[in-house]
């Protein structure tokens, strides 16, 4: 799994207008190529009176998953610069739906290559994109005379803290970084010379 890798925000739109072309980018996260197919469907069936309902998206870790669509405009001038748009962000997971309502005039191969690139990439602007790291659920218990120094430590520490459990002993719920699992640990030991128990749990993307 990776350690980190870039998504977009959720789900989103934005509008720009092409030589009198309406050109709407629809914008979603999709972890399975199902959720892509089906995000595309939604957005075909709202814009079903639509010229074009184009669409790219990227799957999997490796990006195993690439697919383009054109829906009727000419051949790689819709779907593919959306996917290399997509592409150069460096995206995850992502799914793009362009839906264009034709103005009257023609744009030519290069013009459609042109908005439907500046469409995504104005889109992402908007709805903006986030970065996604892989971290593990890690639970502390200690004594009740260490709250207050522990949450005090936690709280003013970069470390998320995600919940606060106050049973017979206190367990706070933390979220860290693979890739600091061990020093954290040798962080609360030392802070709480010793006297706390750590159990690492799932390993979850935050």
């Amino acid at each position: 799994m990776l350690a980190n890798y870039f998504t977009v925000c959720g789900f989103g739109s934005h509008e720009i207008e092409i030589e009198k072309s309406k050109f709407i980018c629809y914008i979603n996260e999709a972890k399975t190529e199902v959720d892509a197919q089906r995000f595309i469907s939604e957005i075909k069936k709202k814009h079903f009176d639509a010229s074009h309902n184009c669409s790219a998206y990227l799957i999997g870790e490796n990006d195993e998953i690439q697919k383009a669509n054109d829906d009727g405009e000419p051949s790689g001038t819709a779907g593919v610069p959306m996917l290399e748009v997509l592409k150069k962000r460096g995206l995850k997971d992502t799914v793009v739906v362009v839906t264009r309502y034709f103005g009257g005039k023609k744009l030519g191969a290069g013009g459609l290559i042109r908005a439907y690139g500046q469409a995504v990439s104005e889109g992402l602007n908007a709805v903006g994109i986030v970065e996604r790291s892989l971290v593990k659920v890690m639970n502390v218990k200690i004594n009740y005379k260490l709250l207050g120094k522990v949450e005090f430590a936690l709280r003013n520490s970069h470390y998320h803290l995600e919940n606060v459990n106050h049973m017979e002993e206190v367990s706070f719920e933390l979220w860290i970084k693979i890739d600091e699992v061990e020093i954290f640990k040798n962080w609360m030991i030392e802070l709480t010379n010793g006297s706390c128990h750590i159990n690492e749990s799932i390993v979850k993307y935050m």
